[in-house]
């Protein structure tokens, strides 16, 4: 039985947030979001499917004077969220080594903050996989459980050739695919039976 003032009923983490039709907050229409973390104390994710305007991986190392050679690795730099967009996180798979700035994310991903991982991309090494971000996007305690039960998002499986493909343009389509959803029977209004 949980503890006093026990509130949990859910713990999203490593799942994917899909927005639905009609999201009244422009900066996350038609987003996928893998959520990092979540807890009693709120909820952190990427956008997983907005690339960065005019923002390339190599202009970024350019811009951070991170040297690149020939065989250097290229990856999608996203706007990851509204909240600290100065700030970049590097979503990964799991075969990279961790270090005290990696976070172990459910699911098998995990997500770096450090110039280390951004090097070893510039050099050609690094995860199989990944994805940076610029921002997050962040909840605060139930406020990603009350969004969920007003409609705005739907909750789904996050395969990590969904999360890392390199197609962002069909990531929420094949996000509400995984749900069994035909994007055009969606409404943007939702009732309650």
């Amino acid at each position: 039985m949980a503890g006093k003032g026990a509130r949990r009923t859910m713990d999203l983490g490593g799942r994917l947030l899909v927005a639905m039709p009609g999201m009244g907050d422009a900066r996350f229409d038609r987003s996928v979001i893998l959520l990092c973390a979540h807890s009693d104390d709120g909820a952190m994710g990427l956008i997983v499917n907005k690339p960065a305007p005019d923002l390339s991986f190599s202009g970024l190392l350019e811009h951070l004077e991170i040297p690149r050679v020939p065989q250097g690795r290229d990856i999608n730099v996203h706007f990851g969220g509204p909240v600290e967009r100065g700030r970049g996180f590097v979503l990964h798979s799991g075969d990279y080594p961790e270090g005290p700035a990696t976070m172990r994310v459910p699911g098998g991903y995990r997500m770096t903050a450090t110039l280390d991982i951004l090097e070893a991309l510039a050099r050609g090494e690094g995860p199989r996989a990944a994805l940076l971000a610029l921002g997050y996007s962040g909840w605060g305690p139930g406020q990603l459980e009350g969004e969920i039960l007003r409609n705005d998002w739907l909750v789904a499986d996050a395969p990590a050739d969904l999360v890392f493909a390199a197609n962002d343009g069909t990531k929420w389509v094949a996000a509400l695919k995984l749900l069994g959803i035909d994007p055009l029977t969606l409404s943007p209004t939702a009732g309650r039976a």
